[in-house]
């Protein structure tokens, strides 16, 4: 195992780097300290072939100028937080509204946009980067100042695992996830209609007209959104369900994960034979299939189009402030903010 680092690019001056985890077996994860943005996971399909199996760029300058999110860590708060106010104390906080009347991944130069500090992790079993950032009290609305740790970690199993933790001097809100878009037919050979999911999960969130939840907690039973057994995304894509209409035909949805089941979500591309299975201790996964992924531009020489990528969002229910029955997002000083994903690679040989 081995970790590499070298320049990636320049924003404002400032050198943004580029770390590559490599483990014994082939996985290549190549990470930035910019948004701690996963730019590129390259792993072998069933007959040894290595390629990309998540949507990136070569340049902070595509990054800068086109990506919706693409591997970035999102925060402070992942989602939407409605009216992009929240009360907290009896103090109200207005935040940037920037999508529409909401506020969106926390901010329009939120943690996805900012160069952290960043330290190698290479030890016996595993190989990393530790990713650090301060941010500053009133930074993009939110009160306190939030320190923010942020690690991933390769082993030599095919397991990545990414862990959060954050302290802050004030109350504050917190609810980190990661945003990669993964595509395992390799070098985005095929959308991921065909992709295969299976969620340990037997109720989502219903959204509104703004993608916000209702507050409602709707049973997948008998409906696209049962994936407990398993079946392609192309079903929701296809299909006349209201929630599936509404956020443009797919995926858009915050699923409640069973706690401490194993292995609560596998995505499988049965052309490639390429699977993840993926594992959390936070109570829900926002799974969406691109449904609103732009088609003005390339992403390394493939035409961008919807279902190109799907992500699964591990995180605390969205916009969890304005509902008094979802888990708090609020974090105390004195606390700590913890959170974790593991994800398994595995490559099924027998097809």
């Amino acid at each position: 195992m081995k970790v590499n680092f070298e320049k990636f690019g320049e924003l404002n001056n400032q050198a943004v780097h580029a770390y590559t985890l490599l483990n014994d077996e082939g996985l290549k994860i190549t990470c930035l300290d910019y948004g701690c943005v996963i730019s590129n996971i390259e792993m072998p399909d069933s007959e040894g072939k290595i390629e990309s199996v998540v949507l990136g760029f070569d340049s902070i300058e595509e990054y800068q100028k086109y990506s919706p999110y693409f591997g970035a860590v999102v925060g402070r708060v992942a989602g939407r937080i409605g009216g992009a106010a929240f009360e907290l104390n009896n103090e109200i906080y207005r935040l940037e509204k920037n999508e529409g009347n909401n506020h969106l991944h926390g901010g329009s130069e939120g943690f996805s946009h900012k160069i952290w500090n960043a330290k190698t992790i290479d030890a016996s079993d595993h190989v990393g980067v530790e990713f650090t950032y301060v941010s500053k009290d009133g930074e993009e609305g939110y009160p306190g100042n939030l320190e923010v740790k942020v690690t991933y970690t390769l082993t030599n199993k095919n397991e990545f695992h990414i862990s959060y933790e954050g302290t802050t001097d004030q109350d504050t809100l917190i609810n980190l996830t990661n945003h990669t878009y993964f595509n395992l037919s390799g070098n985005l050979k095929e959308t991921v209609l065909d992709h295969v999911l299976k969620l340990k999960s037997n109720e989502f969130l219903e959204l509104n007209d703004d993608l916000l939840p209702t507050g409602e907690v709707l049973n997948v039973t008998d409906t696209p959104f049962d994936f407990r057994e398993g079946h392609s995304l192309k079903e929701g894509v296809e299909s006349t369900h209201p929630q599936n209409v509404l956020v443009g035909k797919g995926y858009d949805h915050p699923f409640l994960l069973e706690a401490e089941a194993e292995n609560q979500m596998s995505l499988f591309d049965p052309a490639s034979g390429r699977k993840i299975e993926v594992k959390t201790d936070q109570p829900s996964v926002v799974l969406y299939t691109g449904n609103h992924l732009d088609e003005e531009f390339e992403i390394r020489g493939v035409h961008s189009e919807k279902y190109l990528g799907v992500c699964l969002e591990t995180q605390g229910l969205p916009d969890a402030i304005h509902h008094k029955h979802f888990p708090s997002c609020v974090l105390k000083p004195g606390e700590k903010y913890k959170a974790y994903t593991h994800y398994t690679f595995i490559t099924d040989r027998s097809l």
